[in-house]
């Protein structure tokens, strides 16, 4: 059967979903570009020598930004070769570098879409507040060490950023979107010793807005910010305003949430470990800052 009339029979074609995670220190990000290591790029070329029926496009829930990580980014493709949807995790992550892997990957119906089908995106940020380097906790955290930072004034700001507004003091120049509305459902602030976890959940996200809101809780957390002025800067859209954007490296989609839960517990929930210092004996009180 020759390509062209093998790709033409719609109903053969096949919808498959993957769950998988990434380190993006590596990386230009997920979306594929003209110059620069991207994650659909690579994966793109990967899925293409084992289905080439059609070129292949890869449809993410989330397109994380250069240095983003991912511990439960979803996306899907269409594909015609033989296949079972069972049996492309393994035979991709014999393809990928060790920065990309697949966690798993499923069949579902050709309406069904990665972005589209989504109802939440959940990231997390993770700022390490110690006054020392930590070298293990580098890649993955924002060394923020100047002053200890007030996680419950930050806490109390996140709070009431949870509904429906327009965050437009936290969009980045070059985004498409017609509009700057989302709808923030959960917003969690967690302390343990000298490390800090910022996890939000929203419906979507705008262009680089996880990172320019956590620049902006910190100056709240360090006292350079004060309530009102933090909340006059999303309230009143004063984008011009919103300076220090966090850096990339502490940030990392967590999940994407559907209506009906598709993949298994072990592949899909919180796959990305929260660093503890809960083991470090004997206590000790936190040096003054």
């Amino acid at each position: 059967m020759s390509h062209c009339n093998y790709a033409n029979k719609d109903s053969m074609a096949r919808r498959i979903v993957l769950c998988l995670q990434y380190d993006g220190s590596n990386f230009c990000g997920w979306q594929r570009q003209k110059q620069g290591l991207t994650v659909q790029g690579v994966l793109e070329e990967s899925i293409s020598t084992l289905d080439q029926y059609l070129p292949i496009k890869l449809v993410a829930a989330g397109r994380t930004d250069s240095g983003v990580h991912a511990a439960g980014q979803v996306a899907h493709f269409d594909c015609f070769g033989p296949i079972p949807a069972c049996r492309w995790a393994s035979a991709l992550n014999g393809r990928l570098s060790k920065d990309i892997r697949v966690l798993e990957a499923i069949e579902m119906p050709s309406d069904w879409h990665a972005c589209y089908s989504a109802i939440y995106r959940r990231y997390r940020y993770t700022i390490y507040n110690g006054c020392q380097p930590n070298l293990f906790l580098s890649p993955w955290s924002w060394h923020r060490y100047q002053v200890k930072l007030d996680t419950e004034l930050m806490q109390f700001a996140l709070q009431s950023m949870i509904g429906f507004y327009d965050f437009s003091a936290f969009q980045r120049s070059g985004s498409t979107r017609s509009h700057a509305f989302t709808t923030i459902q959960d917003v969690q602030i967690e302390r343990q010793g000298d490390l800090i976890n910022i996890e939000i959940q929203a419906s979507g996200f705008l262009y680089g807005m996880v990172r320019l809101l956590v620049g902006q809780l910190v100056a709240l957390g360090e006292h350079k910010l004060t309530i009102q002025c933090f909340e006059r800067l999303w309230k009143d859209r004063l984008r011009d305003q919103v300076k220090e954007s966090a850096p990339s490296k502490g940030l990392c989609l967590l999940r994407v949430g559907y209506k009906n839960q598709i993949f298994s517990n072990s592949s899909f929930y919180d796959f990305l470990p929260k660093y503890s210092l809960a083991n470090i004996d004997p206590p000790r009180d936190p040096p003054p800052f």
